[in-house]
């Protein structure tokens, strides 16, 4: 599975702007499933998932990765072809594809997020007390901030700078057995009116 895929036509962006197509993708991103195992999780019809399973597959948006039998029936595994999507600058014409696109995307990961937060353990959230965010076992924040658009921009390279710096511990975390799990959500954006009437000052002195 490659990190991000570039999307390169038209019929690509409609593919992922149809809300149930975001969906499955955005399950297909975590790992594998059959048609049919995704018909029970959504409760949707077969036929009506395998439609949808072939608009990905044609687009080249997800593959299969393996083939089981089972009773005599081939059972086939789709799973996303890359992490990420993003779209071409040769697709700006269709601008509102690519809105909509982006927006399902964003919301999907959201709905993830929603599920990861109601399953967490409680543990999860019982470190707090403190006024200083940075001494909590969780992190939970909104923040809106005033930037130029490259300012923007060297933010997010930091931030992903941060995340590749932290990825690269994995095969020593692994042999840790005090290393714990921690999903890491992460969203931002332009927009145009201020959600906040003050601008939020952060203390961590």
């Amino acid at each position: 599975m490659k990190s991000v895929m570039t999307l390169t036509t038209y019929e690509q962006l409609r593919a992922i702007s149809d809300p149930l197509r975001s969906e499955l993708l955005m399950m297909l991103l975590q790992k594998p499933y059959t048609g049919q195992q995704l018909s029970e999780q959504l409760n949707i019809s077969r036929a009506k998932i395998h439609y949808h399973l072939k608009e990905l597959e044609k687009n080249g948006l997800i593959e299969i990765i393996k083939k089981e039998e089972k009773n005599g029936i081939v059972q086939k595994f789709y799973q996303s072809v890359a992490r990420g999507f993003t779209a071409s600058p040769d697709l700006l014409p269709h601008s509102e594809e690519i809105d909509e696109a982006a927006r399902q995307i964003f919301f999907r990961m959201l709905e993830k997020t929603k599920s990861r937060v109601l399953s967490a353990p409680s543990e999860a959230f019982l470190k707090g007390g403190s006024e200083r965010p940075s001494d909590w076992n969780h992190l939970g924040s909104i923040f809106e901030i005033r930037a130029t658009e490259e300012q923007f921009q060297e933010f997010i390279k930091k931030f992903f700078t941060l995340v590749n710096d932290f990825d690269k511990q994995v095969e020593q975390n692994n042999k840790d057995a005090n290393v714990k799990l921690y999903h890491v959500s992460a969203y931002g954006f332009q927009v145009d009116t201020p959600m906040f009437e003050e601008p939020l000052e952060i203390d961590e002195e």
